[in-house]
């Protein structure tokens, strides 16, 4: 493995957190708790609560969706961020390995 290769393997393995994976699983435990009330309250106030706990459901789906895709968005910036320090790295140490080929510099 070069110096190259051991920089870039290093710099990639520190990933970023990921949301907890119990935090969505509370959203459904707590729905499931409240359409357990609902089935509990009588019949007429039914049908509006349930039109509210349809909506809360496809807005907490939606909210899922959008931070699954921000997470995916911030694993590839950090992702292109190690490959451009990596770049950066290796271009100046072949900037410094050719100034060292050209020698000192020569003053006028």
């Amino acid at each position: 493995m070069t110096f190259d290769t051991a920089v870039l393997t290093q710099q990639s393995s520190a990933q970023p957190e990921p949301m907890p994976l119990d935090e969505p699983m509370q959203e459904v435990r707590e729905l499931t708790e409240l359409l357990r009330l609902v089935d509990a309250l009588p019949t007429e106030h039914q049908p509006d609560l349930y039109r509210g706990l349809d909506r809360l459901a496809a807005c907490l789906e939606s909210r899922q969706r959008m931070l699954g895709f921000v997470q995916e968005s911030l694993n590839q910036m950090s992702l292109d961020l190690r490959y451009l320090i990596f770049d950066l790295e290796a271009t100046r140490r072949e900037r410094d390995a050719y100034r060292r080929l050209l020698g000192p510099p020569h003053s006028f």
